[in-house]
């Protein structure tokens, strides 16, 4: 029998896309707040949040942990892959507390084409959610939106192993061993 005529398969397949519609509405409930317009640092000097949406009305704002972490190194190495996709909808910029000198030379090694920004100096990750007691960045993304001249976070969501954010896990998914201890590495040569 072909896997998309199992009606088992079907059935769950239905029960997880109700779970996600969902899962995004409530984080879209948990999320919803007015954003001041942050400055960041770039490599061509500041850079308003508002300036980020670059003509378009909705951002997808990813917060990262930096060049030390692994896991975010490969999300956005995924993210490299679906930019042209995505940005064609919704203006895409990838944040991180690393310094702009530090994410060009990085993004460079990588061949990461998205813009990115400094949240250095800032209180964007904390405010947002995204910064844990120690005041170290957490991963994930907040959802942005122009709404009669002002910025307005419209949904939320954190990264963690496993998440839906990277296809990787969801392939290992149909392996029988799963992901079988396998850990993000920065280079596996």
């Amino acid at each position: 029998m072909m896997i998309r005529e199992n009606a088992r398969i079907i059935s769950l397949q239905e029960k997880l896309k109700q779970a996600r519609t969902e899962l995004q509405q409530a984080m879209a409930e948990e999320a919803q707040g007015e954003v001041r317009d942050y400055a960041f640092s770039t490599l061509k000097g500041p850079a308003a949040l508002s300036s980020l949406f670059a003509g378009k009305r909705d951002l997808l704002m990813i917060h990262n942990m930096g060049t030390h972490c692994s896991s975010c190194t490969m999300w956005a190495d995924g993210f490299n892959g679906l930019y042209p996709h995505v940005s064609a909808r919704a203006s895409f910029v990838v944040s991180s507390p690393n310094s702009p000198a530090e994410q060009s030379e990085f993004a460079a090694s990588r061949g990461w084409v998205f813009p990115m920004v400094s949240t250095q100096g800032t209180r964007f990750a904390a405010d947002m959610g995204f910064e844990n007691a120690k005041g170290q960045a957490m991963p994930g993304v907040s959802a942005l939106q122009k709404q009669d001249g002002r910025i307005v976070r419209v949904s939320a969501a954190g990264f963690d192993t496993g998440d839906e954010y990277c296809s990787v896990w969801r392939l290992f998914d149909l392996l029988p061993e799963g992901v079988d201890g396998w850990r993000p590495k920065k280079s596996y040569g």
